[in-house]
């Protein structure tokens, strides 16, 4: 596998620097907004979103959950190995709420609307935006489009977009990885 750096570490914290900016430009002081962060790598997004918020910005009483879409996938039933589930985290209701989806790649599109699925069991929020890190712009099976992106990147069907966290790698970095080319 060929593997291409597209973000370092200290790119990747600009641009989370900025997403927090955007956030607080939208949503002030969060009063009415709840953060969930889409399991399993969108939790890490989010928590280093949190992070920022609360300890640079001085942003007070943030509400994060975590979203498990496993069960609400559309290709849950059509894979030959079974997904294991994560952890769904929310404790409180989103009924007339700004709920902000936090992934770390928007790809298909499948993983957002399983989102919009499984967000309902917790009540029906007043608006909801999606952030990303990554946008595949060009890879889109259903028509959905982030309000807040990181980085928009066209690759190539078989090319994948890793994102690395050094909270499950030695460092923060976002990867185009290519097949080997035979």
């Amino acid at each position: 596998m060929a593997k291409k750096t597209l973000l370092n570490e200290k790119e990747i914290f600009i641009i989370l620097n900025r997403l927090a900016c955007q956030l607080i430009e939208n949503h002030q002081d969060f009063s009415n907004t709840i953060l969930i962060g889409i399991q399993p790598r969108g939790i890490f997004l989010a928590n280093r979103l949190v992070k920022i918020l609360t300890e640079d910005y001085h942003v007070k009483d943030i509400k994060l959950g975590k979203l498990d879409i496993t069960f609400y996938r559309d290709d849950f039933r059509r894979r030959e190995d079974p997904l294991s589930a994560s952890t769904t985290d929310i404790n409180f209701i989103v009924d007339h709420k700004d709920v902000v989806f936090i992934d770390d790649v928007l790809f298909s599109g499948r993983s957002v609307r399983a989102a919009l699925t499984a967000i309902q069991a917790f009540g029906r929020p007043k608006n909801i935006e999606l952030l990303v890190l990554i946008d595949r712009r060009f890879s889109r099976h259903l028509p959905i489009q982030p309000d807040y992106k990181g980085r928009q990147v066209d690759v190539i069907k078989d090319e994948q977009v890793k994102v690395e966290w050094k909270e499950n790698d030695p460092k923060d970095k976002v990867c185009i990885v290519r097949p080997d080319v035979i």
